[in-house]
């Protein structure tokens, strides 16, 4: 019965509209023949703006290539090809192993222009070095031009305890003699 009750709650929290205004002036997302002039039009902001090319190949041997291009000059282009890198294995116990595995590497391009007119072009590959981002846009970390300070190295002996004679006592010693 509880469960009930609870299933019945969010049942209606879930059909309770949102208090959100919408910005879809089409609430059709599919392009109809009667309205095919008009294409894919889900934010009215850039309702201008089409997919003029588009091309997606993907191979057997998990390989895979596609881009698109747009009215408004945008282009994205993106590659992925399986390589087998050296990695971490699990076996059916969860016991890592470091084997070979196979991982993607992806590489790819976009460019856009801006609002303000300006181009912008970037490109990346992401491999077994992680993500490598490049653009004339992107910030540049800082380059140190002088030396780190380095920690004092302090040198000293550590005091070492003096030798004292061993004699074994008690139990299972040479000088025990047993009385009975």
């Amino acid at each position: 019965m509880k469960l009930f009750i609870v299933a019945a709650l969010l049942a209606v929290a879930v059909a309770v509209p949102s208090g959100y205004p919408s910005n879809y002036k089409d609430s059709s997302y599919m392009t109809s023949p009667s309205n095919a002039s008009s294409g894919y039009n889900k934010d009215s902001r850039y309702g201008g703006i089409t997919i003029t090319s588009q091309h997606d190949v993907r191979n057997l041997d998990g390989s895979s290539k596609w881009g698109y291009s747009g009215s408004d000059y945008t282009t994205r282009e993106e590659s992925q090809v399986q390589k087998k890198m050296q990695g971490v294995a699990y076996d059916s116990y969860g016991k890592a192993t470091y084997d070979d595995v196979y991982g993607n590497t992806n590489a790819g391009s976009s460019y856009w222009v801006s609002p303000e007119g300006e181009k912008f072009t970037l490109t990346w590959t992401a491999d077994e070095n992680g993500f490598q981002p490049k653009g004339d846009h992107l910030l540049v970390a800082p380059v140190h031009v002088y030396e780190l300070p380095v920690a004092p190295v302090h040198e000293y002996e550590l005091p070492v305890a003096p030798a004292l004679p061993y004699r074994r006592t008690g139990a299972g010693s040479y000088n025990t003699y047993n009385t009975y």
